[in-house]
């Protein structure tokens, strides 16, 4: 697909010869003019005053004025330019055919005439020579590698943590060493030009195959033959079974090494006396081979599932696809092939790169948060520089110069220099918002609460919760509407107006909006008041509930039986915040009127020592339960007053634990609670004990319900 250089190349150097010739012809005639043609001054002054002449000065006006009557000549058509240039295109295809066995003859002729006449038996010895010096060299290499190769326990261990990047290196430093060796071994000799340009050539196909096979490699880490005991999965880069791991390396170094051939073939065919016609028709010709290759993949990938082997509809349009792609490019239409290749494998290679570098930069026995900033910085990184390297390869095949593109100030450039600006701009704030997102949400990670940390400490992070996720939308918001900016400014699109326009737009929308922006704004305020934080429990009007996420307009509270609130900030009002430093808890208790209340004050300061005791309850525990004394006096008992204070969310365990243990002191101690009694005047004595035995065991079975932290039924 990349075999159309040369021929351009060819066609650019003719037509800069040519443009050359035309500009020194012009020169000349320029610098030889004055020498044969004088200035006669008296002839001069003559035809001036001819020119003063109102006779002659009209008719030299109407002379200039177009007659009105003249039409102006049809420009031709964009459709008709383009299919006039695909028809001479196919043309030229066509004539040069013929001509290739006598151009193949030429060259053939030339070649053995470039290197004294030896023939292309003296190019493919001095290459194998060449290529054995390489192997040889990387051989020696990997021996003396070997011998510090660390022992069988050490190198399990290199394995286990850093085996990925280890077979990196393993891979590429033997490639680099047969390089070098290669190469430098023959750019040492002076060589015939065409014999170094043939060489050169094919040593630099070879060697960019085996990086293929080398990446190939890393990417799938194949085995011979795919079996469960050889299960090499974890050593992949890329998630691939076994079988799809052989089948996609196979075909990948077979589609790398007949691509590399090929190109290396038509780059040398104008050395050798080729035509750009015949160039080009070469290139297509063995185009044809990789569009078999790819259909064979198509046909035979490992993915396919198992009923569909027969006939598949994806794959007949996969198939014709590919067939559309080549027709692009023999009609010479680079651009829109380029573009079609792009549709197919650049989704994919997006994905396969992101996978390998967050691959090589997650090490096993590690949190995946710990690494959460540097894994989305390579792999954003490495999807960014994938898609740069395909938008500059792209603006290579259209021919757009850089320095061109700056200097130049004509609508096409200045649309095509936006483009490019654009998508650099794009490609920023897509890798500063997913960077910024995670070092968001790693931050968000760390701020969690628990029993080891500070109150201040909690207090601190409790707030980063709240703010962070406000942050972070608001950072989106900006981050999104500077780039959108800044693109339309690079092409050519005046923002001011349109800022301009929006302020307008926003105000417009602010007084039609008001409850919208109440909502915003009392947020704001709500947030430097530090009213409320993520994990706190408060109750607003008739809204209650722990507050879960915040939004730039609203507040979302998750009630304890389980519904969720989403509550503007405007409908807030007062906020009752039951989450923040400390709770005391004051609870009640009635007991008979001849109860010693010395004896449950000395009762309730041992159940006090105890819960302080309590593994358990201590941490929750501020001042420990304490009765304030008799609050007052009942129908049938009078009422004792307690009290606790605890950390915010914990009241009701203490409470239900000091219900429990008062209960039993009580017990234990002959303490009974306060019960109603029932005095019946007249009537059968038996009923009137059954009726107060009756009223007793209520009273009793409530007290003990109470007692227990238990809702009593009425």
């Amino acid at each position: 697909m990349r075999y159309t250089t040369p021929a351009h190349l060819v066609h650019v150097l003719l037509l800069a010869s040519v443009m050359v010739a035309t500009m020194s012809a012009a020169s000349m005639a320029q610098t030889s003019q004055p020498a044969t043609v004088p200035v006669v001054d008296e002839k001069f002054q003559t035809f001036i005053k001819m020119l003063d002449d109102p006779d002659i000065r009209a008719k030299l006006e109407a002379m200039a004025v177009p007659p009105a009557n003249k039409p102006d000549a049809p420009a031709a058509s964009p459709i008709a330019t383009w299919e006039g240039t695909i028809r001479n295109h196919l043309a030229a295809m066509r004539d040069a055919f013929p001509r290739i066995p006598g151009e193949a003859a030429n060259a053939a002729r030339t070649v053995k005439s470039e290197i004294n006449n030896r023939g292309f038996a003296t190019i493919v010895g001095l290459f194998a020579a060449l290529l054995a010096l390489g192997f040889a060299a990387e051989w020696l290499f990997k021996r003396a590698i070997e011998r510090v190769r660390p022992t069988t326990g050490q190198a399990a261990e290199t394995e286990s943590k850093d085996g990925r990047a280890v077979r990196l290196l393993a891979e590429l430093v033997p490639l680099a060493v047969f390089s070098l060796v290669s190469a430098g071994v023959f750019l040492a000799f002076q060589w015939p030009a065409l014999l170094r340009l043939v060489i050169l050539t094919y040593l630099v196909a070879f060697i960019v195959v085996r990086l293929v096979m080398a990446f190939g490699r890393i990417l799938l880490a194949p085995v011979g033959a795919p079996s469960p005991s050889e299960e090499r999965g974890h050593l992949r880069l890329v998630p691939a079974s076994d079988a799809e791991a052989h089948f996609w390396y196979r075909r990948l170094t077979i589609f790398a090494g007949y691509l590399m051939a090929g190109w290396a073939t038509a780059s040398l065919l104008p050395a050798l006396g080729f035509s750009p016609p015949s160039t080009r028709l070469i290139a297509y010709l063995l185009g044809i081979g990789l569009l078999l290759l790819a259909i064979e993949i198509v046909w035979r990938r490992p993915d396919r599932a198992a009923a569909t082997q027969r006939l598949s509809a994806r794959d007949w349009l996969l198939t014709i696809y590919l067939i559309v792609l080549w027709g692009l490019w023999v009609a010479g239409l680079s651009g829109l092939l380029w573009l079609g290749i792009y549709a197919l494998l650049l989704p994919k290679v997006l994905i396969i790169a992101g996978q390998a570098a967050e691959a090589l930069t997650t090490r096993q026995q590690e949190a995946a948060s710990a690494n959460s900033i540097r894994t989305v910085m390579i792999n954003r990184g490495a999807r960014a520089l994938v898609i740069l390297l395909a938008v500059l390869w792209l603006a290579m095949i259209w021919r757009m110069n850089p320095s061109a593109l700056a200097e130049s100030n004509t609508p096409m450039t200045r649309i095509m220099r936006g483009i490019l600006q654009g998508a650099v701009i794009l490609l920023l704030a897509d890798f500063l918002w997913h960077l910024s997102k995670a070092y968001i949400g790693r931050r968000l990670e760390l701020s969690t609460v628990d029993d080891t940390v500070s109150p201040a400490e909690a207090a601190r992070r409790g707030r980063l919760r709240t703010l962070l996720p406000i942050f972070r939308n608001m950072l989106a918001v900006l981050l999104g509407t500077v780039a959108v900016l800044m693109v339309l400014s690079g092409l050519g699109v005046q923002i001011g107006p349109l800022i301009a326009g929006a302020g307008i737009f926003g105000v417009a929308i602010g007084f039609g909006s008001q409850a919208l922006v109440k909502d915003v704004i009392s947020g704001v305020f709500y947030m430097l008041d530090d009213a409320f934080r993520v994990g706190e429990y408060i109750q607003s009007g008739s809204y209650m509930g722990t507050v879960e996420s915040f939004s730039l307009r609203s507040v979302r509270l998750r009630h304890h039986r389980g519904p969720v609130f989403t509550v503007p900030f405007g409908e807030l009002g007062a906020v009752q915040n039951m989450s923040r430093d400390w709770v005391i808890d004051k609870f009640r208790i009635r007991v008979p009127f001849d109860t010693d209340v010395r004896v449950v004050k000395k009762l309730l300061k041992g159940i006090g020592a105890e819960m302080l005791a309590d593994p358990e309850l201590a941490p929750q525990i501020i001042e420990t339960v304490k009765m304030k004394g008799v609050e007052q006096f009942g129908d049938f008992g009078m009422e004792l007053s307690f009290s606790v204070m605890t950390k915010p969310g914990y009241q009701s365990v203490i409470r239900r634990r000091a219900y429990t243990m008062i209960q039993q002191a009580f017990a234990e101690n002959g303490i009974h609670f306060a019960q109603p009694t029932v005095q019946v005047g007249s009537g059968d004595k038996k009923e009137a004990a059954m009726a107060a035995n009756t009223v007793v065991s209520l009273a009793q079975q409530k007290a003990a319900q109470a007692a227990q932290g238990e809702p009593t039924a009425n």
